[in-house]
């Protein structure tokens, strides 16, 4: 008889030796940031639960949504230029292996059109 061994799963999300830098960042976090986070937090969003600073793997993403598989980045301008696009390209890649989108979104975008920034995050949900 052939006895199956169950093997954990390997932690991918929120492994505990980058448990200081999430803090870190969480308590540093951008204007930008905390901003879009009063709009997320308690499940605000059509009651979708969202995490900040959480971590896949060794990266961390500024807002998860497990219920969704999305993660939300807010990134300074120089992102979307090609150095920053390159340094974000794992990430990305990383995030893709998972089946976990990515959005990115430019810290301006918060404070000049939040009701849009919510309408594309809601856009990408899978409804109801």
């Amino acid at each position: 008889m052939v006895k199956l061994l169950h093997m954990k799963k390997p932690i991918i999300n929120n492994k505990p030796p980058l448990k200081p830098l999430r803090k870190q960042t969480r308590n540093h976090s951008t204007s930008a940031k905390a901003t879009l986070w009063t709009y997320l937090q308690k499940s605000q969003l059509q009651n979708r639960k969202f995490r900040r600073q959480h971590s896949l793997g060794k990266f961390i993403a500024d807002f998860y949504c497990p219920a969704e598989k999305s993660v939300i980045e807010l990134d300074g301008g120089d992102q979307f230029w090609e150095p920053g696009m390159e340094r974000d390209k794992g990430k990305e890649d990383y995030s893709d292996s998972l089946g976990v989108s990515v959005l990115h979104f430019e810290n301006k975008w918060v404070f000049e059109g939040i009701d849009w920034v919510l309408e594309q995050i809601k856009a990408k949900f899978n409804h109801p």
